[in-house]
């Protein structure tokens, strides 16, 4: 490998944003600050060349600041961010972004689907037609789902065929009980279309947190190398989320040893081409 991408990450300062998904005592390790200055520290001891900076707050305030410190430093080259989709104005507040500080940056737009009540929302007519406003910009559409919603996000796919769809930890399949379906024919149907991607990301955190093992991870990482191919996976460490369960160095490593297999050509992609060529960087 010539270097390395990580595709997914994320940064937040409580005193700016708050963070109200974190709740509970399971969640209380994430309630701090985790800051680009020590993202770039346990990256750069990874040897990362380049990332991708994900929203993690629904709203629109949090994307001018992503932005903004992608602008300043060399390592994030991409951010994804949050717009309404359901927004009649959503080409203009794309737009907008764009001309903000950083807003060249700009690579890719999410929103939590993950916590939307109507288990078909992805299809709405608003919605459908906010996802082709971002296929229009040029951006990808990250999907943050759960295995539920796979078929639904499918269906959102086949429909808007402009607009590249990443999924995002592959869906969050059920490993900690190690179930494989539905989940594993879902991940089939969405990967059968040529707009979609996907990210080897978040595993660990669907894992049992306090004793998972590669192996745990490796029928889920097979079934996505067999739906997507190497070409269309991408690694993200899903930094600071993944320390519940393992560090960014231990991540890196699973990810390391379940794609030990595959050519030098096939791992480059993962780790490194497909991020690159997805998001622009």
């Amino acid at each position: 490998m010539t270097g390395l991408v990580d595709a997914h990450h994320h940064v937040w300062d409580l005193r700016v944003h708050d963070q109200d998904w974190i709740t509970g005592r399971a969640l209380a390790p994430l309630r701090r600050n985790f800051l680009l200055t020590e993202y770039r520290g346990v990256a750069s001891a990874c040897e990362v060349t380049a990332s991708v900076v994900v929203q993690t707050v629904v709203g629109p305030a949090e994307t001018p600041d992503l932005l903004a410190l992608a602008d300043g430093d060399e390592l994030v080259g991409g951010v994804v961010g949050w717009a309404g989709l359901t927004d009649p104005g959503i080409a203009d507040c794309l737009a907008a972004l764009r001309e903000l500080p950083g807003g060249s940056r700009l690579r890719g737009i999410r929103h939590q689907v993950q916590s939307e009540s109507d288990p078909g929302w992805l299809t709405r007519p608003d919605v459908l037609r906010g996802l082709a406003a971002v296929g229009a910009a040029g951006l990808v559409y990250d999907l943050v789902i759960t295995p539920e919603q796979l078929s639904v996000a499918a269906a959102a796919a086949a429909a808007v065929p402009g607009l590249v769809f990443v999924l995002d930890h592959l869906g969050k399949p059920p490993i900690e009980s190690g179930v494989m379906e539905p989940w594993a024919c879902d991940l089939g149907q969405l990967a059968a279309l040529p707009n979609t991607v996907a990210k080897l990301s978040g595993l660990v955190t669907e894992a049992d947190w306090s004793r998972w093992q590669p192996s745990d991870l490796r029928p889920y990482v097979e079934r996505a190398l067999s739906a997507f191919g190497p070409d269309r996976l991408m690694f993200g460490s899903d930094w600071p989320v993944c320390t519940l369960a393992a560090s960014y160095d231990a991540v890196l490593a699973a990810a390391t040893d379940l794609t030990a297999e595959l050519t030098s050509a096939e791992r480059d992609a993962i780790f490194a081409g497909t991020a690159t060529r997805v998001y622009r960087l």
